[in-house]
C-alpha cells in the first residue's frame, strides 16, 4: 500500500510507517485509542487517518436517501429484473433474472441451457418497460463454438415469440450487432476477458448482461482431483470478479454449468403420467460442488423428461425449468418446450 497516494498530512503518513502499518485495512483493525498509542498521533490525526482509510476501502460513494427518493441510484434500482421473454417463465422468476447476483443455469447435455442463454442476449436488447434491459450482452464460451445458426433462427422468429412487444420495434432492433462474442480456452484467457474487455463493454453501457457457456468447463479440465485446493481459490477468486462485475455496473451474470451423476435413476410415482418423472436430485446435481454453490444468488435446473409435446407442426421435448434456491422465489417449477421462436412455458 503506497499511502502517500492518500489524503493525508506527510507528518500522519510518517507515524504509519514508524508504527510499521502495512495496509489500510489492517488500521481499520483498531481502535482510535490503539492507533494513538501505536503512532504517537492526536486524536485528530487518528480521525482523520482512519477517515481517509474508510473512504479507499468503499468501493461505492455513499448514497443518499434523497438519491433513493429520486431512483437515481442506478446500482440499487428496486425490483429490476430481466426477462426471460415467456410469461410463464417469468411467473416463475417473478419478472426474470435479477440484476445484481450470480444466477447459474444447470443441467444436462440438451436440456435447452443454451436456448435461454441466447433467448436473454435477445431480451436484454428490449427497453425496459417491455422486460429488457435496454442494451447488449457479452457471450464467454468456454466449450463449442458458438450456436450462430440457431441464434440467427431466434431473431428471425422474435415476432412470434414477443407477441406482447409492437413489431416495428422488434423490426427496428438489430439485434446481432449487440452481442459480443467471446472465446475462453483456459483460465488465463477467460480472467483476462473478464478483468479487462468485458469492464470496458460494460463501462460504455454496451452490454448489460454476461453471459458464462460453461463455467465447469474449464476448472474440470485444467484440475486434477488431487489439485482441489488449487481449484477452489481460482473457482473463488473467478467468482470475486462476476460479482465485481453485477454490482458495479447493476447487470444480471449467467452461468450455465453442466451436472454430475452418481447412477442413473429415474423417480416416477405410480400414478403419475411421464411428465413427472425427474432425475433423483440426490443422484443428479451441479458440477464443482459446494465452494461454487456457496458463490450463486440464484440456482436453476433444466431436466429433460420423458415426453414429448406437439403444436401445430412442431413438436418438442418436454423440458422441467426449476428453481433450486433463490432468496426471493420460492421452490418451484414449470413445464417447458424448445420451439422454433425458443424456449416457452407450457401449461399443464
Amino acid at each position: 500500500m503506497n499511502w502517500d497516494h492518500l489524503e493525508l498530512d506527510q507528518r500522519v503518513v510518517s507515524a504509519v510507517r514508524r508504527a510499521k502499518l502495512k495496509s489500510v485495512r489492517e488500521v481499520l483493525c483498531f481502535s482510535g485509542p490503539d492507533l494513538q498509542r501505536l503512532t504517537g498521533l492526536s486524536r485528530s490525526d487518528v480521525q482523520q487517518l482512519l477517515t481517509a482509510a474508510a473512504t479507499t476501502c468503499r468501493r461505492h460513494p455513499p448514497v443518499s436517501a434523497l438519491l433513493l427518493y429520486h431512483g437515481e441510484c442506478r446500482r440499487l434500482e428496486s425490483g429490476l429484473r430481466l426477462g426471460v421473454g415467456c410469461p410463464v417463465l417469468n411467473e416463475l422468476l417473478r419478472g426474470g433474472l435479477p440484476v445484481g447476483g450470480v444466477t447459474e443455469l444447470s443441467g444436462e447435455s440438451g436440456a435447452g441451457k443454451t436456448q435461454l442463454a441466447l433467448q436473454l442476449c435477445l431480451s436484454v436488447q428490449y427497453p425496459t418497460e417491455h422486460k429488457g434491459l435496454n442494451s447488449g450482452a457479452v457471450y464467454i464460451s468456454t466449450e463449442d463454438s458458438f450456436p450462430i445458426r440457431r441464434l440467427q433462427q431466434l431473431i428471425r422468429e422474435q415476432s412470434s415469440l414477443r407477441s406482447d412487444v409492437p413489431p416495428s420495434l422488434i423490426s427496428s432492433l438489430q439485434f446481432s450487432d449487440h452481442i459480443y462474442i467471446e472465446h475462453a480456452a483456459d483460465l488465463e484467457s477467460l480472467q483476462v476477458c473478464l478483468s479487462r474487455r468485458v469492464p470496458l463493454l460494460l463501462a460504455r453501457g454496451l452490454v448489460r448482461l454476461v453471459v458464462v457457456d460453461s463455467v465447469a468447463a474449464l476448472f474440470r479440465s485444467e484440475f486434477q482431483a488431487a489439485d482441489w485446493l488449487e481449484r477452489n481459490k481460482q473457482l473463488i477468486a473467478f467468482s470475486s470478479t462476476l460479482h465485481h462485475l453485477s454490482q458495479e455496473f447493476t447487470t444480471p451474470v449467467l452461468c450455465i454449468n453442466q451436472v454430475i451423476y452418481t447412477f442413473h435413476s429415474w423417480i416416477t410415482h405410480p400414478k403419475a403420467s411421464a411428465r413427472d418423472s425427474v432425475p433423483l436430485s440426490s443422484n443428479v446435481s451441479p458440477a464443482l460442488g459446494l465452494a461454487w454453490a456457496n458463490q450463486v444468488m440464484v440456482r436453476l435446473m433444466m431436466w429433460r423428461l420423458q415426453e414429448t409435446v406437439v403444436r401445430g407442426d412442431q413438436s418438442s421435448v418436454l423440458r422441467k425449468l426449476e428453481v433450486v434456491f433463490a432468496p426471493h422465489l420460492a421452490r418451484d417449477s414449470r413445464d417447458t418446450a424448445v420451439w422454433r421462436e425458443g424456449v416457452q412455458g407450457v401449461y399443464a
